[in-house]
Formats: structure tokens, sequence, C-alpha cells
């Protein structure tokens, strides 16, 4: 499939309309949807990326990335940056005129191709009330996800402001839509949060937004340095999601790893195929890539069609494979839920529950510096790159799970553990290569 999904002969009925919906339809004809990080701050150049995005020979849906004062809701500084011609990081929605950004989405936003906004923020309703007043209805985030590791906002903050922005983004259906939203919960931290709290953190947030109208929902799960360890975490956030979520559309979501990444092409390139195939056999249904070029600077538009490409061929093969046995039960599954139900027993509202999980340690995020998070657990990295809890503090997980040899890191073995993904898939890389090279050299033909 190319561009706008192509749906096949054994896809009945009409096109459904929706970003939840065209994830579904494309699902169902076999392929996996692919998904770049793009934000531009100037219109024109936001528009050619949406557009080259969309004609990429993948199934792909568009994204908008906001700026950092976007997030943070300095909109002033936006404003003077815009008008200075400084550079941002990102699309300030809420400072272009609405007119703007219609203009860049005319003729490129469609059934065929939806766009999601993603943007980082613990205070988004600014940010609902922009994209929504464009024509989009697609978005991502949450009230613990985008509030620990971003910044201080305190979490009974977030909750309240990522609360009406649920209503506001929920309140559309009237209009005859069906708006979106993607929790970032599995993502906490980027790398070193052991996947059964990525898992419940993910559960909880879309509870949340069902809780505040939301029925088209996704769960995320990042990449982590072990692929049979993220496979089993993926089943199980598939199996939990699948029973208390069963009355909303939902839909898997991986993000390739976000973490310390390779310098090599080849390492980067490698690391997005395992994403690819982590997504199929975990039974994801959408990809967010990376490129070559995330250890050095901002990719290009062409990097990121390349990284789409890349990604949906690997997508591709690897449903052509054998399905390989299902990875041995390690109790991610069991921790995963001890969580959500400790937390679920707190409180009947889903967002006093979460504030009160915080404050008393029942969930608690590794290395997370925020000061409603109690900072009492710790993770290890296994030489196989398996995470381990080191330390649960008050967590209600002591005995469910495996726990790794490794001691609680000091300054050292933290940044060794950092850079494990990147060492490894650049040395793999390069053993490749100088393989490649000697076959070459023999004129034997080049092992792939």
């Amino acid at each position: 499939m190319t561009g706008p999904l192509a749906i096949g002969p054994g896809v009945p009925g009409p096109a459904r309309a929706g970003f939840g919906a065209f994830v579904a339809q494309a699902a169902e004809a076999g392929a996996l949807v692919v998904q770049p990080r793009m934000g531009m701050a100037e219109a024109a150049r936001m528009r050619e990326g949406l557009l080259a995005t969309r004609g990429a020979a993948a199934v792909t849906v568009g994204t908008i990335t906001l700026d950092s004062y976007t997030r943070t809701g300095d909109l002033a500084a936006a404003r003077r940056a815009l008008v200075a011609g400084a550079g941002l990081n990102g699309y300030p929605i809420a400072t272009h005129p609405v007119d703007v950004t219609r203009e860049v989405l005319r003729g490129v936003a469609d059934a065929g191709f939806p766009v999601q906004v993603r943007h980082g923020s613990a205070a988004p309703e600014r940010i609902f009330r922009a994209l929504l007043a464009a024509g989009l209805d697609a978005t991502e985030g949450g009230p613990v996800s985008y509030c620990l590791p971003y910044g201080r906002t305190p979490l009974h903050e977030s909750v309240a402001r990522w609360r009406t922005s649920c209503e506001l983004l929920a309140s559309t259906r009237e209009f005859g839509t069906e708006p979106h939203l993607e929790t970032f919960g599995g993502c906490l931290m980027g790398q070193l949060c052991p996947p059964s709290l990525l898992i419940a953190v993910s559960v909880l947030e879309a509870l949340f937004f069902r809780a505040h109208g939301l029925r088209s929902i996704s769960l995320s799960y990042a990449q982590q340095a072990n692929a049979r360890q993220d496979e089993e975490a993926l089943a199980a956030l598939g199996r939990i999601a699948g029973e208390l979520l069963a009355d909303v559309d939902w839909h898997l979501v991986v993000y390739a790893y976000m973490g310390v990444y390779p310098r090599s092409p080849g390492g980067a390139r490698l690391l997005l195929e395992d994403a690819a195939r982590l997504s199929v056999r975990g039974g994801a249904a959408r990809l967010i890539v990376k490129t070559t070029a995330e250890a050095h600077r901002i990719p290009t538009v062409a990097e990121n069609v390349r990284a789409l490409e890349a990604a949906a061929a690997a997508a591709t093969a690897e449903r052509a494979r054998p399905r390989p046995a299902a990875p041995p039960d390690t109790g991610i599954e069991a921790e995963a839920r001890a969580l959500i139900g400790a937390v679920l027993d707190l409180d009947a509202d889903v967002g006093r529950a979460l504030v009160r999980a915080f404050a008393a340690g029942y969930l608690d995020v590794p290395y997370c510096l925020h000061p409603d998070n109690a900072g009492r657990t710790r993770s290890s990295l296994g030489p196989d790159g398996r995470l381990h809890w080191s330390a649960v503090g008050s967590m209600p997980i002591a005995g469910l799970g495996e726990r790794g040899r490794t001691p609680i890191l000091g300054s050292a073995g933290l940044l060794a553990a950092l850079s494990h993904v990147q060492r490894g898939y650049d040395g793999r890389a390069e053993y490749t290569a100088a393989a490649a090279s000697a076959s070459a050299a023999r004129g034997l033909p080049v092992a792939r």
C-alpha cells in the first residue's frame, strides 16, 4: 500500500471516519500504520512535511508536533519568536492564526490521511482548543505521562487540566466526529522504566480518558532493550486493555526506542527495523518511527520519509515469517495488574486515584525527580537488556515478578545502562558492514 490507505477487497464496507477508525481499517487490511515525529514552525514547511508523509510508500498518518513554548503555555514567547524569525522546535498551533493552520491542512488531512497533534503539555486546554478550531480531533498525552517527566506542575493540577481537556475533546462527538486520544503512559522516562509500570500507567490513563468521555483511545508502549521482554509486555498490555476497555475502540502503538540512539546510520536502521518487527509480533497497530539522524540533529523531511518506508518494509517482511513462540511469563502481567488494581481501589474517580497512588508510593517512577514522585524505586538492566526492579519502594508488587541480580545502579552503572542500546546496535552495524566487505572482497554473495 502506498500513501493514503488503500483498502483491499477483503475489507468490507465503506471507509470509516476518524483517526482510530483509520488505524483499525489498516490493521484489518494487514498493514502497520507508521507515523513520524514531525513539527516545523513555518506553515509552508509543515504542509510540505505532511504532504511528504502522505506520499510515502507506506500506510501513514500525519503528525504536527508542537514547539516547547506552546507546550509550556508561554504563547507570548512563541509569538515573539515567530515575529523575529527565530527558530522554534515545532509548530506553534496556538499562535498561528487558525486560518493559517487550516491552510496547512487543506487538501492534505482527510479520512484517508488523519493527522495527530503531539505536544507534551501538562496543561493542554489551549492546545486542544486550537487543534479543534483547525478541524483536527486527534492528539495524545496524559495527566501523569505529560506531568511527571516534563516539569514541576503539581500532579493534582495536571489531572484537573487534563479532565477539562478530555471533556472538551469528547464534546466534539455531538458534531459527528469520533475524537481520538493516545496515552503517553507507556513511554515514561523513555528508558529504564520496567514494563509493568509502563503498562499500568498506560492503562490507567486510558481509563481516565474513558471516564471523561473518550471512546477512541490508543495505548502506548516504548521499545526497550530486550525484544522478548517487550513482546511479553505488549501481549500483557493487549490482554488487560481487552478486559478493562472492552466498551471503547482501542489499539496499541509502539514507539521506536526513546533513549540514547545509535550514532551510525546502520545501527539506527537496525533498531528501527527491530521496532517494526516488535510491533507486528506484539499486536500493535501503529508505530512511531525514528530516523538515522536522531543521535545528531533534527531529521529532515526526506529522512523521516525514508524511516517510514524502512519501517513499513520491515513490518511487511515480518508478517510473512512464521509466528514465533510466545515469550515466557516473567511476571510482567501480574505486576501490572497488581499496580492497576491497587490504584483503582483507592478511589472511584480515576483522577483522584492517580493522585493518591503517587502520594502513597503505589506508583513510583524510577529516576523521576518530580516532587510528587516518591523516588524510592530503582531499576537495573541485565546483560541481555532485560529491565528488572532493583527496589520497588511501596509499590504492591514485591515477589510477583523476576528480580535482577544487578544491584541498584551507581552513576557509572547508570551511564552504562543508558548507552546499552546505542553501543549494541552500533556494534551490530559495524560487524555487518565488515562481514559484507569481506564477502565482497572474496567475490561471495553478501548476506542480508
